[in-house]
């Protein structure tokens, strides 16, 4: 497993120029939604036209910084809805860095729209969501990380919700539901997961937009990977770690045929990573695979049956 040194990409950001720390998304007491651009026709309800009130956050109280990487490439349909989930959540410290892999159907044109609301953004040619992503996280100053992808949005006041928790409770990893939305029929499907468990932690299950974690358990991402980086990431980030799971959506993922997760033209390459992450020079051969399966079936019914928890109907 090569895993990159973060300290070398941020050092190359510095040489060329780059300002360190990076300034914080200005905040207004009456809140981003008039100082942002209009929306575009027809587009209404959350994040077009509706905003998470900016009285949720005690103005007397110091928030903690909270840090959010957007990975971007070709995806313009999707990407003005993922920044404005994350402006209109208001978050009175927060450092938006969006990471443009070089698009040319109109993403650029809408991250320059709000660049005067974005901490950073960057469009040239990377190597890739796991580059992206390791380069926007090497510029972070934040208390707290997570990265939310460009066909993917915010719902309204999580950032409240789940600094909140984060201060409360003193956890490193705070992960919630979320909900898949199908660009085609408008059909919406709620993923409700367990309780995440270091036993069953090799068992694919956190919805990658509704996690958030401490900046000092931060991990690089493997780069080599091209699918399953959040899964391999979960493997060394949240293992051993404090953690809270909010019962509820955080996040909606659309459900398109360019989707990594539900392409059937990246069936080979899931494969392909798969066996990169349990190669003997990675996180190794699982011997108990088939009794780890076993005892997670049985975990899934016992849930069901007492929580009335029943996250794959």
């Amino acid at each position: 497993m090569n895993l990159p040194d973060l300290s070398s990409y941020r050092s190359k950001f510095i040489h060329n120029g780059l300002e360190l720390p990076l300034p914080v998304v200005e905040h207004q007491p009456e809140g981003l939604l008039n100082s942002l651009p209009a929306p575009p026709f027809g587009k209404k309800s959350w994040p077009w036209d509706k905003q998470t009130s900016p009285s949720v956050f005690d103005q007397n109280f110091k928030w903690p910084k909270l840090t959010i990487v957007t990975p971007s490439y070709n995806q313009a349909s999707f990407l003005e809805q993922t920044i404005r989930s994350v402006l209109l959540q208001n978050y009175p410290n927060l450092e938006y860095i969006v990471i443009d892999g070089g698009s040319n159907d109109g993403s650029l044109q809408i991250i320059e729209k709000y660049a005067p609301w974005i901490s950073y953004e960057q469009h040239e040619k990377d190597r890739g969501q796991s580059h992206a992503i390791n380069m926007g996280f090497s510029l972070s100053s934040g208390d707290y990380h997570a990265w939310i992808n460009s066909d993917d949005f915010y719902l309204e006041g999580v950032f409240a919700s789940v600094m909140s928790k984060f201060i409360k409770t003193g956890v490193d990893f705070v992960y919630g539901y979320g909900i898949d939305h199908d660009v085609l029929t408008g059909q919406e499907k709620t993923n409700r997961i367990l309780p995440f468990t270091d036993y069953f932690i090799k068992i694919p299950g956190l919805v990658q937009p509704s996690t958030f974690w401490n900046a000092r358990i931060h991990e690089p991402i493997w780069e080599e990977l091209h699918c399953a980086l959040d899964y391999e990431l979960w493997l060394r980030l949240v293992k051993g770690r404090s953690r809270l799971l909010i019962k509820q959506p955080l996040s909606v993922a659309h459900i398109h045929d360019q989707a990594k997760t539900h392409s059937p033209k990246m069936k080979a390459q899931w494969e392909a990573d798969h066996q990169m992450i349990w190669a003997a020079n990675a996180h190794g051969r699982v011997d108990e695979w088939k009794k780890i399966m076993f005892l997670n079936r049985i975990r899934i019914k016992l849930y069901s049956l007492f929580y009335q928890l029943n996250p794959f109907k």
